[in-house]
């Protein structure tokens, strides 16, 4: 149960790179990725939740309903921004 293998962090940071790329980040937004089991019906197992903090208070996420490991360039190529709202 708490033997959860972690995501590599050498893929987590090549994908905040291409995500940051594509999505236009700018460097002064604080970017994350988590991995969230879900146990709810019509809910992926585990999904990766993305979010930028702006250093203005906007905070933006994206979800992709696949591991960090399991993602890849054209998951988010297809990503539409899920909520924008002022902190």
């Amino acid at each position: 149960m708490f033997n959860k293998k972690k995501p590599n962090a050498e893929t987590i940071r090549n994908l905040k790179i291409i995500f940051s790329t594509k999505h236009q980040i700018p460097e002064t937004s604080i970017l994350s990725m988590a991995e969230l089991s879900c146990h709810e019906p019509n809910c992926p197992p585990i999904e990766t939740i993305i979010t930028e903090r702006a250093d203005d208070g906007k905070i933006r996420n994206w979800r992709i309903a696949k591991p960090i490991e399991e993602i890849q360039e054209i998951d988010i190529e297809n990503l539409n921004e899920e909520y924008n709202h002022k902190h």
